[in-house]
């Protein structure tokens, strides 16, 4: 493999330099931050609101646990997770600061506020110690990450021995005839969504596609093993829009 092809990635479905992806994905989110709520209850119907609650579900919160939420943006999952263990904390984490800011607007984050950081930070050099949480979710954000394989290690890195990961992601539908349909509203509907809302078009494109460049369910499980994650699995959601994917650092 040549030098060229080891430091590029994709940022949709366009290479770029590795060292210029977080860039282009801190000015998407920095773009589309003050619309970022709006447009995800357009996006998907309000059917987030029902995967996210899944994910609270499986994930069970207890009271006195300390959460990391990366690439939390403004808050959904914290907040759900703060209401279900009324004595735990939650640090939300995102390399975005305006996203964070238009999260901290937010009513919840008002009443929740003693039991909440909001921290600007990388998913693969987090701002943490070791051994500093007992669980680590992220939703909807680690396809944006450059190396997800170093963000994986980073995640276990920071989680407490027993510790849980849970991660949220669009992800393959494995019947190809409903993938078809699916992809035909997402590239048709999605970024004309985005530009009537958002005056946005091109950052809704570049989510589209980074969508279809995230690895299918068992691929991704197996990358949350190679960071040394065990008892992995994971669960499909709408038929597999979306997918989440649970591991512990035993």
């Amino acid at each position: 493999m040549s030098d060229t092809q080891e430091n590029t990635t994709h940022f949709g479905f366009q290479t770029v330099a590795e060292d210029d992806k977080a860039g282009m994905v801190h000015g998407v989110f920095s773009r589309v931050a003050s619309k970022y709520d709006v447009m995800n209850d357009l996006m998907s119907v309000g059917i987030h609101r029902v995967w996210k609650d899944a994910m609270m579900d499986w994930l069970a919160p207890r009271p006195g646990q300390k959460l990391l939420d990366v690439a939390g943006g403004t808050g959904d999952v914290a907040f759900r997770f703060l209401t279900r263990a009324p004595e735990a904390r939650a640090t939300v984490c995102d390399m975005t600061e305006s996203m964070l800011i238009e999260g901290q607007k937010r009513a919840e984050a008002e009443d929740m506020a003693e039991r909440l950081n909001w921290v600007v930070g990388d998913a693969m050099a987090l701002p943490f110690a070791d051994n500093s949480f007992d669980v680590y979710t992220i939703s909807f954000g680690i396809r944006n990450v450059t190396r997800i394989p170093d963000a994986l290690k980073e995640a276990y890195r920071v989680l407490r021995p027993g510790g849980r990961l849970m991660v949220l992601e669009f992800s393959q539908i494995p019947v190809p005839a409903l993938q078809w349909a699916y992809d035909r509203y997402s590239f048709n509907v999605i970024p004309v969504m985005g530009q009537i809302v958002a005056n946005d078009r091109d950052s809704y494109q570049y989510l589209v596609e980074s969508i279809r460049k995230f690895p299918e369910q068992e691929v991704f499980a197996e990358m949350i093993r190679t960071a040394g994650f065990e008892q992995v699995s994971y669960r499909n959601l709408s038929l597999g829009i979306a997918a989440l994917h649970s591991g512990w650092k035993i």
